[in-house]
């Protein structure tokens, strides 16, 4: 079975309504997690804990989408050759 990386991160967005972030260099990395249930209790701690501040907003990334383990290489592997 292929392994399901996830990522958590955050930080204050420029704008509440949309997902653009004040400051790249400010993006809060929580971290990787093997499976969606790890990575959805971490994504929940850091948005509970920010709940009185509505620029600030924390977001699941499934990294596992962006290799197509079918393939013999991703299009963003290619790009590094």
């Amino acid at each position: 079975m292929p392994q399901r990386l996830h990522l958590v991160f955050g930080g204050e967005l420029k704008d509440p309504a949309k997902n653009t972030f004040e400051n790249v260099d400010d993006i809060h990395i929580v971290g990787m997690f093997p499976d969606y249930a790890s990575a959805h209790a971490a994504w929940q701690a850091e948005a509970q804990r920010t709940v009185d501040d509505a620029h600030t907003r924390y977001f699941i990334a499934h990294i596992h989408r962006l290799r197509d383990e079918e393939q013999e290489a991703s299009p963003t592997e290619e790009l590094g050759d």
